[in-house]
């Protein structure tokens, strides 16, 4: 069956969120901080918060500086899995799943209010109990909602960012987003159908592949852990549950523009310049409020970890050595 790849498609790759349910019976073990005599290995952790338990992977000295990675739909802390292991000599990196995502709880939406408020709520908090008052911030898709709203409530923790097609600019909101507009002025099951696209197994192998240079490189895994997190039942209604309240974020971007050009954190942008859910038209703009910001537009999709990982780790160290200290 072949799928025409329509605004309405990509629209869905923004505002889905999958992840499986957590068993609260069970027993986790919650450490507070990586082993310093370990530095490299990649911990897989849970904590509760607020009743849900919100799983992270994490890595580096824990006298690090702090590296906070934000996920977007409709993966996880998954995306990171590479990224980690190539920063985390040198610094303390972490990176949650948002509630609905990942191996984070995932209540129904008549038990958790799915917005991007909720979900900045909440990696809020776990930050605040994980005793984080210090972090760089790396904002991909949905990070970057979630990400500006934790930066604008309180600016004076953010010692950078690093921004991977995360918006923040009508710019970047092409005709692409036509029907989410569309959703979001008259929210019914006419509009809501041809946003139910990305959630099938097409849409969500074609996020990963378009605008790549080399699909052998990306590796199937992506879509068949992601998917499987998708097709749950109760999952959908969450998806549209964030389509809709993806409509709250374009409102916020004056808000995001006014707290990067009062604050002028120190901004690393490397975006993959082919994807047609956030073009290279939302990377430029942020040179107007951040005019020292970095901009490498690099030739590649929406997931440029998949494969160009390698060069936005270098990228990142490079970067984060000039502006935070680092271990060295």
């Amino acid at each position: 069956m072949t799928y025409r790849y329509t605004g309405a498609l990509a629209l869905l790759s923004l505002s889905l969120l999958a992840s499986p349910a957590v068993n609260a019976s069970e027993p986790r073990p919650i450490v507070r901080a990586a082993d310093s005599s370990d530095t490299t290995t990649v911990h897989h952790r849970t904590d509760q918060v607020d009743g849900l338990e919100i799983f992270y992977r994490e890595s580096g000295p824990a006298d690090a500086p702090t590296i906070v990675l934000l996920h977007g739909f409709p993966t996880s802390s998954h995306m990171f899995r590479n990224l980690i292991p190539r920063l985390s000599d040198r610094f303390h990196v972490i990176a949650p799943d948002y509630p609905g995502f990942g191996n984070s709880s995932m209540p129904t939406v008549d038990q958790f209010d799915y917005t991007f408020d909720r979900l900045a709520d909440v990696i809020g908090q776990w930050l605040d109990q994980r005793e984080i008052k210090r972090y760089s911030l790396y904002l991909m898709d949905y990070g970057a909602p979630v990400g500006f709203r934790l930066a604008v409530r309180h600016p004076e923790r953010v010692q950078s960012l690093v921004i991977q097609n995360g918006n923040a600019y009508e710019e970047g909101l092409s005709p692409f987003w036509d029907p989410l507009r569309a959703y979001w002025q008259d929210r019914n099951e006419t509009t809501a159908e041809p946003l139910k696209a990305f959630l099938k197994l097409d849409g969500t192998r074609w996020q990963y592949t378009h605008g790549v240079r080399d699909v052998s490189k990306i590796s199937p895994d992506n879509w068949r852990v992601d998917q499987p997190l998708l097709d749950r039942p109760g999952n959908q209604a969450i998806q549209l549950q964030l389509f809709y309240d993806y409509g709250s974020n374009p409102k916020r971007y004056p808000a995001w523009q006014a707290y990067l050009r009062q604050h002028q954190p120190p901004t690393l942008i490397a975006w993959g310049k082919n994807d047609e859910i956030f073009p290279a038209s939302g990377a430029t703009p942020y040179q107007r409020d951040l005019p020292n910001a970095e901009l490498h537009l690099l030739d590649t999709g929406h997931f440029a970890l998949e494969d160009r990982g390698e060069k936005i780790a270098r990228l990142m160290r490079d970067f984060l050595t000039r502006h935070v200290s680092a271990v060295q």
